[in-house]
C-alpha cells in the first residue's frame, strides 16, 4: 500500500502542503485540454476523427496534425492518471486520521458523486465533451481498487484497455458511416444545444469517455502508490522510461491517423478506424508518459524554491476545476453562434490561438489569486460539498 503523509489533515490539503509535481501536471495539461478542446467550437467544414476541418488550410491542417500527434487523446488519459493518483492521496489522508476504510471510501464516493453532478451541469451549460462526468463515474465505480492488490489493478488496466479497443472501433465506425452535421457547441439555438449537449454527454460520458478514462485512472493508482510524483528522485529510472518509450509509442501511433486527418492519406474505412484506434489506444501511453516527463522536471528543481513561471503554472494546477470550467466559458463566449460567433469565421489555426490566450489568462488568474493558500471557488465548493463545514 502507498506510503500516508506525515501530519495527517481530516479534509483536503492545504494548498501551502501541496507537492509541486501532480499540480505542475495539471496545470500543463490544461493548456492540452485547451488545445484539444478549442476546434470542436467550430462549424461550417466537414470534419475528420478528431474533429479538424478537412478543408482547412495548410496552416489549419498543419496545425491539426501536430495537435493529433501530441495533443489530442493524451490530455484525456494524463488526467485520469492524475485523477487516481490524488484519490490514492485523498484516501492516505483520510486513513491516516484514524478514519475506517468504510469511512474513507464513503467520502471518495461522495467527491465522485458532486464531480458527476459538476459535469453534468457542464454538458448542460457550456460543452457536450465535458471530462468532468467520466472521472466522477469512474471514481464511484471503480473506489475499491485503491485498496485492492497491485496485480488485481494491473490486471484490471489490462483488460479495460483492451475493452477501450472495442468501443474505439465501434465509435470509428460510426464517425465514418453517420450522416456529418455540427457538433452541438455550433448551434445557432441555444435551447437545442442543450438538449443536443445533454444528448451527446448522456452517451458518451458512460461509454466512450469513461473506456479512455480506466487504464489510465488504475496505473495512476499503482503509480500513487510509490509517491513516484511526490518523490520523484528515488523513482527518476521508471519515470525516464515512461517518458521515452510513452512518447515515443504515442507519437509512432498517431502518425496514421495524422495523415488521414491531415488529407496526406485515403486509406479504407477499415484502415481508417484502425488507425482512429491506435491513435486513442496509444495515447494511454502518451499521457502517462507526460505525467513523468513533469514529474522528472519537478525532481531536478527540488534544491532550490519554484521559479515563478513554475509557481504560476501549480497555481493553475491547483485551480484546475476552476480554469477547466473558465475554458468552457470563454470558448462559448468567443465561439458559439448565439455569443462571439466566431466559430463559423475561423479555422483550425486560430482556433488554438485563441485556446492558447486562454489557458494563458486562466494561469495568470490562478496566480494571483492562489497567493496565500486561496482555493479555486469551483474547488471549494466541492471541498466544502465533500467534507461539509468541519
Amino acid at each position: 500500500m502507498s506510503i500516508a503523509p506525515p501530519a495527517p489533515v481530516h479534509g483536503a490539503t492545504p494548498v501551502t502542503r501541496r507537492a509541486l509535481a501532480p499540480d505542475l501536471a495539471r496545470g500543463l495539461m490544461l493548456l492540452l485540454i485547451a488545445l484539444a478542446h478549442a476546434h470542436m467550437y467550430l462549424s461550417g467544414h466537414e470534419a475528420g476523427f478528431r474533429g479538424y476541418a478537412l478543408d482547412g488550410t495548410a496552416l489549419d491542417r498543419l496545425v491539426a496534425g501536430a495537435q493529433i500527434l501530441l495533443v489530442d487523446g493524451r490530455a484525456l488519459p494524463m488526467f485520469a492518471a492524475l485523477f487516481g493518483y490524488g484519490l490514492v492521496q485523498l484516501a492516505d489522508r483520510q486513513l491516516a486520521t484514524g478514519r475506517s476504510w468504510p469511512q474513507v471510501r464513503a467520502v471518495l464516493r461522495r467527491r465522485s458523486l458532486w464531480l458527476l453532478a459538476f459535469g453534468f451541469c457542464h454538458a448542460l451549460l457550456l460543452f457536450f465533451g465535458d471530462i468532468l462526468g467520466a472521472y466522477g463515474l469512474v471514481g464511484l465505480v471503480l473506489v475499491g481498487f485503491v485498496r485492492r492488490e497491485d496485480r488485481a489493478v494491473l490486471r484490471a488496466a489490462a483488460v479495460t484497455s483492451v475493452l477501450h479497443v472495442v468501443v474505439l472501433v465501434g465509435f470509428g465506425l460510426l464517425t465514418v458511416s453517420a450522416p456529418k452535421g455540427d457538433t452541438p457547441a455550433a448551434m445557432a439555438d441555444p435551447v437545442e444545444a442543450i438538449v443536443m449537449r445533454l444528448i451527446g454527454w448522456s452517451a458518451m460520458t458512460p461509454t466512450y469517455f469513461a473506456a479512455g478514462v480506466v487504464p489510465a485512472f488504475l496505473f495512476g493508482i499503482w503509480a500513487a502508490r510509490r509517491r513516484v510524483l511526490e518523490d520523484p528522485l528515488p523513482n527518476r529510472d521508471l519515470l525516464s522510461r515512461v517518458a521515452l518509450f510513452g512518447t515515443g509509442l504515442a507519437v509512432a501511433g498517431a502518425v496514421p491517423l495524422a495523415l488521414i486527418d491531415t488529407r496526406i492519406w485515403a486509406p479504407s474505412d477499415a484502415v481508417s478506424v484502425s488507425a482512429y484506434a491506435l491513435h486513442s489506444v496509444t495515447g494511454i501511453a502518451g499521457g502517462l508518459a507526460y505525467a513523468a516527463v513533469i514529474g522528472l522536471l519537478a525532481g531536478r528543481g527540488r534544491n532550490g524554491s519554484p521559479g515563478p513561471l513554475v509557481r504560476a503554472l501549480a497555481a493553475c494546477g491547483q485551480w484546475s476545476l476552476t480554469c477547466y470550467l473558465l475554458q468552457s466559458v470563454i470558448f462559448v463566449a468567443v465561439f458559439a453562434p448565439y455569443a462571439g460567433g466566431l466559430g463559423t469565421r475561423v479555422g483550425d489555426a486560430a482556433a488554438s490561438g485563441v485556446a492558447v490566450v486562454t489557458w494563458l489568462a486562466t494561469v495568470a488568474l490562478a496566480a494571483l489569486s492562489a497567493s496565500g493558500g486561496r482555493r479555486g471557488p469551483a474547488e471549494a465548493a466541492l471541498r466544502r460539498l465533500t467534507y461539509g463545514r468541519s
